[in-house]
């Protein structure tokens, strides 16, 4: 499969040490197995953790958010597996006490569409921009059942969660999530950790990636949390890292 292909050149040029475990720096650990870690980063945020495996890597982290309000959520991206897809809803609804309102997948990868099914089958609706959805149908992939062409706002407790595509990085659709409430950007993958390199390129536009990140910039410039797709928690920072690493020749 092309994402297949696509990871095992993201681990080759990010592989690091970290890769086998999650680093608390920016949270507390509220819950960890040994396929899914889930870290609280905010009053209404969460960190959720899982892996895909490759021969010669070993496993590699792949990060979503789940944004809590009153008894409901909204979670960004799947687990990697419908295995661990189980895990986080069992846990949402068990120590969150919560209802779960929507998945958003923020591109057609497997870090954010593997787990889909079990949401499906949960009778969570999924929702993601046309083109993940059209991309999903190409690649083979989960396909979201719901479309939105540029932004998204849910209402999640009392309050909204939003998701919105800036322009091509990462992938041709990748989209951002935003909770502007406790001032927390999911980035995903159009969002690197601090010394990543530039990862997988197979479905990217390296030219337009540092003026997408550039625009999510200046659209949310009270962020103080920023979550990447891999690794780290960090704040703007990671940002400003993303949009460097990406002009360089």
């Amino acid at each position: 499969m092309k994402f297949s292909l696509a990871l095992l050149l993201l681990v080759a040029v990010e592989a690091k040490p970290y890769l086998h475990q999650v680093s608390a720096a920016a949270g507390k650990v509220v819950y960890q197995s040994g396929d899914l870690t889930i870290v609280q980063v905010s009053k209404g945020t969460f960190v959720h953790t899982s892996f895909l495996s490759t021969e010669s890597f070993g496993k590699v982290p792949c990060n979503g958010l789940i944004v809590k309000s009153g008894k409901e959520t909204v979670v960004f991206d799947t687990p990697t597996h419908d295995k661990e897809s189980k895990e986080l809803i069992a846990w949402i609804k068990k120590d969150l006490h919560c209802t779960i309102k929507a998945i958003i997948p923020t591109h057609f990868h497997d870090d954010c569409v593997g787990g889909l099914k079990e949401f499906e089958q949960s009778k969570i609706p999924s929702y993601a921009s046309e083109k993940t959805i059209a991309y999903a149908k190409q690649n083979g992939a989960n396909v979201p059942q719901h479309g939105f062409t540029d932004s998204l706002a849910l209402r999640v407790g009392k309050t909204k969660v939003y998701a919105a595509f800036w322009g091509e990085g990462h992938t041709k659709d990748n989209v951002v999530g935003y909770f502007p409430d406790d001032e927390v950007l999911f980035g995903g993958c159009l969002v690197k950790e601090l010394q990543a390199g530039k990862g997988n390129l197979a479905d990217a536009n390296a030219q337009a990636w540092p003026a997408t990140v550039k625009r999510v910039k200046r659209e949310y410039p009270n962020v103080k949390v920023v979550v990447p797709g891999h690794g780290k928690v960090g704040d703007q920072s990671l940002l400003d890292y993303t949009i460097q690493l990406f002009q360089q020749p």
